[in-house]
């Protein structure tokens, strides 16, 4: 079963008109993800493209798995970077804790079975897929947090506590170190996940990827591993010194031209502010330094030079330069810029976008051209809810479909109340109330021919009696709620289960929540079934 976007809550215009009226963005698209008549010479502009560095980033890559087993799928796939007809579909998302929300995971598998589709429709290339971890994003409270549902239906946030104060710059969450407090952390979600043949080896899993002393990205790319390696998904680190290294002259562009990109980004935004929205506020600089720990915002304050956002520290523009060939590792990209050190490192031929993510990528573009990079397509990551078979049984049991619990708590009880109830109290006061309108219509107008100070008066003996109404329609309505009790209670675990904290399941609940009933087979299960090419909210059924 597949619903459509436009008949979901929360998604933008923009991300509707990518999906459905593509001729609407070709302003700020280039590549339509829909058109296959010119993927193949997008395909072979991006092998095309002077990549000197492909060699030395395969060799960066295999070092980067030193010391860990891998299948011989990610083994060729790795070696295959180097070959000049090779092309990456590349995935990417923040280092959210336990793998965050189960969009991360789709993300992948989209990715995944992307490159598998068009390594057998286009043979004279090589697809592989890659997941760029976003270790140097620094939003802490991003990643430290995941919902669980509990024993008693209800929703409970885990989060992991450093006890730091919140307002101190950690700096990239990549090197962030976990601290004793994880254990807490596990603890917590030990009592959250119901007992289950399956517990045992989840928590297994969950304490061998996180422990004291290891960073948020090395227990970020254990847990990757663990799912997604057999199918040859790469998991890439940018953090990396020598990936710097290859960087540099992206770094030292962006220095140089940073107005001129600015004002490309500044204007771009206004013309999507008007039609759209902009998803990303444009900086003066791209670009974050490194900095005693934290990580910092690079500003320009006056001709050449600059200073760091919340510091009192100035460079000046050959101070900036030199360090990045000094220290390049010290220097990193924001949202907008990401993508172009991403694709400078990869012959990117497709990037896996969520909605949010599309709608910046209509603000990157214009930086392609600066950087004289091939821009990749962009393809809308899969999305699903998954449901269970309890949940499948009050759909059946109370004649309610899935796309009823997306409009809103209260709607979908009224409309559950609704499909129960012969008398119906909504109806029933909403009858009345326009039997009321119509008697003090009347009474007013008569009235008017005795006195009309009095005929005028009725609206406020109009409005006592409503007040005296609603508080008589609030009790019936509660009587009514505890004549439907347990449909209502059902009901609402649905609610729980499919739109959490009023957002859909895949931005809410975590991969662990599945897997601890359904086995550590459950990732297969999402791979078999999760469709990439409908374009359309799935529903999964277990």
């Amino acid at each position: 079963m597949f619903i459509n976007f436009s008949d979901l809550p929360g998604h933008s215009n923009l991300f509707l008109d990518y999906l459905n009226e593509f001729d609407n963005l070709s302003h700020f698209f280039n590549l339509n993800f829909r058109d296959n008549t010119k993927f193949v010479s997008q395909f072979q502009s991006i092998s095309n493209f002077n990549r000197e560095h492909r060699s030395e980033l395969s060799k960066i890559v295999r070092k980067q798995y030193e010391g860990v087993e891998i299948s011989p799928k990610t083994e060729k796939n790795i070696s295959l970077l180097a070959e000049q007809n090779t092309i990456t579909i590349v995935t990417g998302q923040q280092l959210g804790i336990l793998g965050g929300p189960l969009y991360t995971i789709y993300k992948a598998i989209t990715a995944i079975k992307l490159a598998r589709y068009l390594n057998e429709k286009y043979t004279r290339f090589n697809f592989l897929s890659l997941f760029w971890m976003e270790s140097e994003d620094h939003d802490f409270e991003e990643i430290s947090s995941i919902s669980f549902i509990d024993e008693n239906n209800n929703l409970q946030l885990v989060t992991y506590n450093d006890n730091l104060p919140v307002e101190e710059n950690r700096g990239s969450t990549g090197n962030i170190k976990l601290k004793d407090s994880i254990n807490e952390f596990i603890v917590e979600i030990n009592k959250l996940l119901r007992q289950s043949d399956f517990k045992e080896k989840n928590l297994q899993l969950i304490n061998d990827c996180y422990k004291p002393g290891v960073t948020f990205k090395y227990s970020f790319k254990k847990l990757l591993l663990h799912l997604f390696d057999i199918y040859g998904l790469i998991i890439f680190d940018p953090q990396d010194v020598e990936v710097k290294n290859i960087l540099k002259p992206i770094f030292k562009n962006e220095i140089l031209n940073f107005r001129k990109h600015s004002e490309k980004l500044i204007q771009v935004s206004a013309e999507l502010e008007e039609l759209y929205h902009a998803q990303v506020k444009v900086r003066a600089v791209n670009l974050f330094m490194n900095y005693e720990g934290g990580r910092y915002l690079i500003e320009p304050v006056e001709e050449n030079s600059f200073r760091l956002k919340n510091k009192r520290v100035r460079f000046s523009e050959d101070e900036l330069l030199k360090l990045v060939d000094d220290k390049p590792e010290s220097f990193s990209p924001n949202v907008l810029l990401r993508p172009i050190c991403q694709d400078y490192l990869f012959p990117t031929g497709f990037y896996v976008a969520g909605p949010g993510e599309i709608a910046y990528f209509a603000q990157v573009m214009p930086l392609y051209k600066f950087y004289d990079i091939p821009e990749p397509i962009i393809y809308p990551r899969s999305s699903a809810t998954i449901i269970e078979k309890n949940i499948s049984s009050v759909l059946a049991k109370y004649r309610l479909t899935l796309p009823d619990f997306f409009i809103g708590n209260e709607k979908v009880i009224v409309k559950l109340i609704k499909k129960l109830s012969s008398v119906g109290v909504e109806d029933m006061f909403l009858n009345f109330s326009k039997d009321i309108d119509n008697s003090m219509l009347k009474l007013k107008t008569e009235l008017s021919e005795i006195d009309k100070s009095i005929a005028d008066s009725s609206e406020r003996y109009k409005q006592k009696i409503y007040s005296s109404i609603e508080d008589f329609r609030n009790k019936a309505l509660e009587a009514e709620k505890r004549k439907y009790e347990s449909a209502i209670r059902q009901t609402n675990r649905v609610l729980v289960n499919v739109y959490p904290n009023s957002v859909l399941q895949e931005r809410e609940l975590n991969y662990f929540a599945f897997s601890n009933k359904y086995g550590m087979d459950f990732i297969n299960f999402v791979f078999t079934q999760l469709e990439i090419n409908k374009f359309e909210h799935q529903i999964i059924e277990l």
